[in-house]
């Protein structure tokens, strides 16, 4: 049974509210009557303003409660969860961003590694019902074999920030394993679509085309991407919400597959399952906005891997799901926010 339809008066708590994935997840959940505590600091890695303006969507609803905390503050995060005890918490929040991480490693250090460590505590001690967060195919790191699998090893990072999303993983299942909490984490390939991220490529190269300032394309945009529509990840969080993972009796320890064990314990991808180069994606985005980029060249930057694909067989299997929103189709919608919200 699910921990949502056995606990019905328990609230989910979303860490990362005021995010990108975090609204939309606030927002679904929200339209589906549940009741919603949304955690967020709030922080300027971009544009609060914009974070502000998805918060005050999700606080039009009298079912959501926010509360302004870093997962940093152990003790107020740890308060929060025990009053509040939600059936499923969901934690999104993180420092984000690949190449921020080579300029501002501590930042990742405090709240991937310390926040992280304060959910799991948290979680232990309020008996959370099913513990999903955020990983990253950053993970896979140096991996070349495709598609990615979480039945491959993951262990040769190419990014402070992927070092501490694979962390995570690692972290998650030892209290798994220990306190028996039902944990899932989901590893996320290239999000976009309508209240994105500014420091990510489509939101850049929108803003830079409407100003007519050049995109930065590296390695010439031949760069492969495996770009995943915001419903789509919501989605497949949603159905892995309702479940709760159990211990695999077969599972073998003589050869041990990272993605599930003797633990209640599971990692999945969600992914769009097909690669696309990053210059196809500047031609359906001018397209969209009925404009011409201008393209600066640039060399290939440190910490970026040429191409990702994601293999969603395990999440197809265990929830029926798979994404299938394709760039034609999620990119014109990022637009039409884009030019709404911005008034361009």
């Amino acid at each position: 049974m699910s921990p949502l339809d056995e606990f019905p008066d328990r609230p989910v708590l979303v860490t990362g509210a005021a995010g990108f994935i975090g609204f939309h997840l606030a927002a679904r959940l929200l339209g589906e009557g549940r009741a919603v505590i949304g955690l967020d600091n709030l922080n300027a890695y971009y544009d609060v303003e914009l974070k502000k303006a998805r918060l005050a969507r999700l606080q039009a609803h009298n079912r959501f409660s926010f509360a302004h905390l870093d997962l940093t503050q152990g003790p107020e995060l740890r308060a929060l969860v025990d009053k509040s005890r939600p059936a499923v918490l969901v934690n999104l929040a993180a420092q984000a961003g690949v190449r921020y991480s080579l300029t501002n490693p501590h930042a990742y250090a405090d709240a991937n590694l310390t926040g992280f460590l304060n959910i799991l505590e948290a979680s232990r001690h309020a008996e959370v019902k099913h513990l999903v967060y955020a990983s990253t195919s950053s993970v896979y790191g140096a991996n070349a074999k495709m598609p990615f699998s979480t039945d491959d090893p993951a262990d040769h990072p190419l990014t402070l920030y992927a070092a501490t999303k694979r962390a995570n993983e690692l972290m998650a299942h030892s209290y798994s394993h220990l306190f028996g909490i039902p944990m899932t984490g989901l590893r996320f390939f290239t999000v976009y679509g309508p209240w994105g991220r500014p420091d990510m490529a489509l939101f850049l190269f929108t803003r830079a085309i409407l100003s007519g300032e050049p995109i930065n394309l590296f390695a010439a945009g031949e760069l492969e991407r495996d770009f995943t529509y915001v419903d789509d990840i919501v989605e497949g969080v949603r159905r892995v919400m309702d479940r709760a993972p159990t211990p695999n009796p077969n599972w073998d320890s003589s050869r041990p597959t990272p993605a599930e064990s003797s633990a209640p314990f599971r990692l999945y991808n969600i992914g769009g399952g097909q690669p696309v180069k990053v210059l196809r994606l500047v031609e359906v985005l001018e397209a969209a906005l009925g404009r011409k980029a201008e393209r600066r060249i640039l060399p290939m930057q440190p910490g970026d891997v040429v191409a990702t694909r994601a293999d969603t067989s395990a999440l197809q299997r265990d929830t029926g799901f798979s994404p299938t929103t394709s760039i034609e189709r999620g990119v014109p919608e990022f637009v039409r926010w884009y030019r709404e919200f911005y008034g361009v």
